[in-house]
């Protein structure tokens, strides 16, 4: 890993939040991912289990985490299970966990070689009334591969037909959603990552650059502050692509005159930052694009003065529906015929603001946590409303993240520039 070794109160508070969740006398087992092929015999990029990683830090493949905490052995409570290491495997892929990185990485005592789990475990599930498992349950998911969480699962309720079995996602969409202060120190880590990253394009971007150039110089920025890269595909949309809101293709020059919208993060320690921030290519926004940054910097201003606890997200989302209507209507994008005759489930502001404006955020950019109960304190939310308007090929958005605490909400963002002064100044070429 290139990110500095973090805190293991970190996950060693997690695994005991956990805990105090679980069913007595019960077990709750976790699996890494697969590891997965590209073409070959090349594989993806190692990618760990949210949940394996939420609970132990640990990053490596074919790795278990075992909670057991009726267990009538101590030593057998909290158990991490790793592969053993072999010296010629090593010689190829690289060095493998030993017991103590284990330990000093997850705060876990009890390391297990895997290949020598199998005995104990039948022993521990025969003593255990309850199997908590662990399934990818996130709502944004669309992928129908099976993975190794789900023929896990398919494998021990085939050998243990007669234990109850419960979810252990259920239990972690509601302790990933609630942040904790040490969680928070990571996450605040990669957005000063971030930060650094976007001052740097500031000074970068001017007439004539590649969008790739720019998403070169956030890779370049990112890994030499010890990122382990960006959390997710960077986009760079200069002009009218800035309305395309997954837009990964960066392979356009940025032309004097236009827009530049730049939706980037850097994972730091498994979690991730979010940031979204529309520059203009030659360091000085015109009249009109002035206009529409500044009053999409309202409904940001907006939107975040509502995260607090106790709003839900259909309200949240309404309020800012209605906010939208009359800055659009101020800024002549709408007519008081459109929004009069709107239909209620697609209302009119929607041809210019068309997608959601938070989502959850943490170890997975898109992160776990609930859609339709009332925000809670700790959550951590994306604030990104966008305006993308056809008929001037121009698109704008905002995204800070944000931490809810019980006195309102904390802008993790505030110290990036966002204002067009603040912009433009920055953007000045010597």
């Amino acid at each position: 890993m290139k990110y500095l070794p973090l805190n293991p109160e970190i996950f060693t508070r997690n695994r005991r939040r956990f805990i105090n969740e679980m069913r007595p006398n019960s077990i709750a087992i976790f699996v890494s991912n697969d590891e997965m092929p590209v073409n070959g015999d090349a594989l993806y990029p190692f990618k760990q289990n949210s949940d394996l990683f939420w609970l132990s830090g640990i990053v490596q493949e074919d790795s278990m985490v075992i909670l057991f905490p009726d267990n009538p052995d101590p030593k057998y409570r909290e158990v991490l299970v790793l592969v053993r290491p072999n010296e010629l495997k090593e010689k190829w892929d690289g060095k493998r966990l030993r017991i103590n990185d284990g330990q000093s990485t997850s705060g876990i005592k009890t390391i297990v070689w895997v290949d020598s789990l199998e005995a104990l475990l039948q022993t521990w599930i025969h003593l255990a009334d309850t199997i908590y498992l662990d399934t990818n349950e996130n709502d944004r998911k669309a992928s129908m591969i099976r993975t190794r969480d789900y023929r896990y699962a398919d494998e021990l309720r085939s050998r243990y037909p007669l234990h109850h079995y419960e979810r252990a996602a259920k239990i972690m969409k509601e302790l990933r959603g609630i942040k904790t202060a040490w969680e928070i120190e990571v996450l605040q880590k990669a957005i000063d990552i971030t930060d650094n990253a976007f001052r740097r394009l500031l000074k970068f971007i001017r007439p004539g650059v590649m969008e790739y150039e720019i998403e070169a110089e956030i890779w370049h920025s990112f890994l030499s502050q010890r990122a382990t890269g960006p959390g997710y595909g960077s986009i760079i949309a200069s002009g009218d692509r800035a309305r395309t809101l997954h837009y990964v293709t960066n392979d356009q020059e940025c032309k004097d005159g236009e827009l530049v919208l730049m939706d980037f993060g850097a994972e730091y320690g498994g979690y991730n930052a979010d940031l979204t921030r529309t520059v203009p290519v030659n360091g000085k926004f015109s009249r009109r694009q002035k206009t529409i940054y500044n009053a999409c910097l309202h409904l940001h201003d907006y939107a975040k003065s509502l995260l607090k606890p106790g709003i839900s997200i259909v309200d949240y989302t309404e309020k800012i529906g209605e906010e939208a209507t009359q800055r659009f209507l101020k800024i002549g994008l709408l007519k008081k015929t459109a929004v009069k005759n709107e239909d209620p489930e697609n209302r009119a502001y929607r041809k210019y603001l068309y997608h959601g404006i938070s989502h959850h955020l943490g170890i997975d950019v898109h992160d776990l946590g609930t859609r339709t109960e009332p925000i809670k304190a700790g959550m951590v939310f994306t604030v990104e409303p966008g305006i993308y308007i056809e008929e001037e090929q121009m698109g704008v958005r905002i995204e800070n993240n944000v931490w809810i605490t019980r006195n309102g909400n904390k802008d993790l963002m505030k110290n990036i520039p966002i204002t067009v002064e603040e912009i433009e100044s920055l953007m000045k070429h010597s």
